[in-house]
């Protein structure tokens, strides 16, 4: 889950799709790579509680498995991110492999018959280093796009790093879509974005849209995804809809393989 700009949604599609995906049977893990933390505060771990997790396995070889902790949600579980984790872009430019150790350090959940059907990837909202490992770690980026002027703009960046990181370092990276997220249709503004982001993707754009909720602007503060704070609101009801939508793509394109 990735896009250079702060505010568009990233973080809280990442959890509620987490979630989404795990309601529907799926086994999912969440790693929350934003030194800000917002994903496992979503999820109801405070900073206290973050103790081992992706600081660690990023930069110290922690296993992790031992940084996985159940989230309390049936089928999903989560690697937190720690206060540590807003030092290691520094710390990682005099590392070896520096772009890879992500991808390393996930090796071990992918050997054999693998424990997860889903690792979403919560990025930082920029493209430095954290950004970069997910990147290389990851098989398909997933882009939240905020429907509001300058969206389309805004990633173009991330559009011009994934295509270095599939070049130089994952050739298999693929794009598995563009969420329009904080959708308002009162707004004049929002469906132009809208129509724009799907003249310009095309496909690529997901058919569900993210509204503008206020139960999804609420849900945080309860230590919740959406799902669980208020189940038949607007928001979490189209983020079921984003997961079934994911899962049919995602069969779609296993099946045409």
């Amino acid at each position: 889950m990735s896009n250079q700009k702060g505010g568009v949604g990233k973080t809280t599609t990442a959890v509620n799709l987490a979630t989404a995906l795990a309601a529907s049977g799926c086994a999912v893990l969440l790693i929350d790579l934003d030194p800000q933390g917002n994903a496992s505060t979503g999820l109801g771990i405070g900073p206290e509680q973050r103790t081992l997790g992706s600081y660690c396995v990023l930069v110290l070889h922690t296993p992790p498995e031992d940084a996985v902790r159940a989230s309390g949600i049936p089928n999903l579980d989560v690697i937190p991110a720690e206060p540590d984790l807003a030092g290691a872009e520094i710390e990682l430019v005099a590392m070896d492999r520096r772009q890879t150790r992500l991808r390393d350090a996930l090796a071990p959940l992918r050997a054999g018959k693998p424990r997860y059907d889903y690792v979403i990837i919560d990025c930082p909202p920029s493209l430095g280093l954290l950004t970069i490992n997910a990147l290389v770690a990851a098989s398909a980026v997933l882009v939240p796009l905020q429907c509001e002027f300058y969206a389309l703009e805004g990633i173009s960046g991330l559009m011009r790093t994934i295509e270095a990181v599939r070049r130089g370092y994952n050739p298999s990276l693929r794009l598995s879509g563009i969420v329009l997220t904080m959708f308002d249709k009162r707004n004049n503004l929002a469906e132009q974005v809208a129509a724009d982001a799907r003249g310009f993707f095309g496909a690529s754009v997901f058919e569900t849209v993210i509204p503008r909720n206020i139960r999804i602007t609420e849900a945080p503060s309860y230590g919740k995804p959406v799902l669980l704070y208020d189940f038949r609101s607007p928001g979490a009801q189209a983020y079921v809809r984003l997961a079934a939508e994911l899962l049919r793509r995602e069969r779609a394109a296993g099946a045409g393989a």
